[in-house]
């Protein structure tokens, strides 16, 4: 087993994250718990979701698995928000257990999100 905490996916978004910024003309949501911070700001074009961005202080998988989301989502129509990725993003980029609450953080805050776009309906 190798000694290196993140996988090659982490290691990859990590270093080139394509979403990171934000979206200035669309809805931003901003959580900051267990000692993480994220901002993640979307906008909507028609019923789906042209444009996501994330603002993240934390830890590397955090940040991967912030990129990865965003990326999971655009395209997707905003009743998508309804249904977090947990299970893939955990599987996908190889998150620790014990890393799992940072993942919760992206959770609420993708809630907090749909909720400023009234939950995708």
């Amino acid at each position: 087993m190798s000694g290196d905490p993140y996988s090659p996916a982490v290691r990859e978004l990590f270093a080139a994250p394509a979403h990171a910024g934000d979206v200035d003309d669309g809805e931003t949501a901003f959580v900051d718990d267990q000692g993480v911070r994220l901002q993640l700001s979307a906008r909507v074009a028609g019923a789906e979701i042209a444009e996501m961005r994330f603002r993240a202080w934390g830890c590397p998988h955090l940040i991967a698995a912030a990129e990865w989301l965003c990326g999971y989502y655009e395209g997707r129509p905003l009743s998508a928000l309804e249904d977090f990725p947990r299970a893939p993003i955990m599987e996908n980029l190889a998150v620790p257990t014990e890393k799992t609450g940072r993942i919760l953080v992206l959770e609420d805050t993708v809630r907090l999100l749909g909720q400023k776009f009234g939950d995708g309906s």
